[in-house]
């Protein structure tokens, strides 16, 4: 299995990166990742080894808060090119996820099937409290006094993994405060799943202060082909959460499905 830098500068995190299958296993699927805010393709690091070590090519583009030009083209680099093997998924984390699905609606991109991952609601009319500070949610709290309380905030809201806290917290190109930069309100009408004709997996933490799972269900509702399996206990990344394991076994086990066609026939039962 190889790790690699796709487009790396000396000063700044790659805008793509990318992690393929060991040599010995032949590629089964591609996973084309596009991060969240305040994030870079290299946050997924642990996420596309895990995949990659069970064969899948993974992909991880930049943050399209910043440049949805510039990651739509990367995205349309990936997907033209032939070593991408099929069956392709689009991914997104967080506001990437709105972006996927605003792509996938139309049918902008053609890809096999979907992974949503956190995805972003319309704001409700009464924001749920949270963590002050973090994805422009009320709280009934005082607002962080300082810097490092409010970069205590967000990444309680991010993650509860010890292991990914440190990694955020030790990360030079991370753009803390990236969870107040809003979602465009344009990408939040135009991810109507219903307009969405292929596989769509959402995997959603069930204490996801950023973007509560109740509004959210709507959205899936609507979706004529879409699994949504909640993560008990889950916060916002549930890629890079406390159960970032258990997230990776559900992508690999809907991966296996969607190798046997567009219909996700049943590989396990609990009987």
């Amino acid at each position: 299995m190889t790790s690699v830098q796709l487009t790396p500068t000396a000063s700044t995190s790659p805008t793509i990166a990318g992690w393929d299958n060991p040599p010995t296993i032949a590629p089964r699927a591609s996973v084309i990742l596009v991060v969240g805010r305040g994030e870079h393709p290299g946050v997924y690091e642990r996420f596309g080894t895990r995949l990659a070590f069970d064969g899948y090519r993974v992909r991880a583009v930049g943050d399209p808060t910043v440049d949805p030009d510039a990651v739509t083209a990367d995205l349309r680099s990936l997907l033209a090119d032939p070593d991408t093997p099929a069956p392709r998924v689009l991914a997104g984390a967080a506001a990437g996820a709105a972006f996927v699905a605003a792509l996938g609606a139309p049918g902008a991109v053609d890809v096999d099937a979907l992974l949503l991952v956190g995805l972003p609601a319309t704001p409700p009319a009464t924001p749920p409290a949270g963590p002050a500070g973090v994805g422009g949610a009320a709280s009934d709290a005082a607002p962080a006094s300082t810097e490092d309380d409010r970069w205590a905030a967000e990444l309680a809201a991010r993650t509860a993994c010890p292991t990914h806290q440190a990694r955020l917290t030790g990360d030079p190109h991370l753009r803390r405060g990236g969870l107040d930069r809003p979602v465009p309100a344009s990408w939040l009408a135009d991810a109507d799943l219903s307009r969405v004709d292929i596989p769509i997996l959402g995997l959603h933490g069930s204490a996801d202060l950023v973007s509560p799972l109740r509004p959210v269900r709507a959205r899936y509702a609507a979706a004529p082909r879409a699994e949504l399996v909640t993560v008990d206990g889950g916060r916002h990344d549930a890629l890079n959460d406390a159960t970032h394991r258990t997230a990776a076994a559900v992508i690999v086990l809907f991966l296996e499905r969607l190798r046997l066609g567009a219909e996700l026939p049943t590989l396990a039962r609990w009987v």
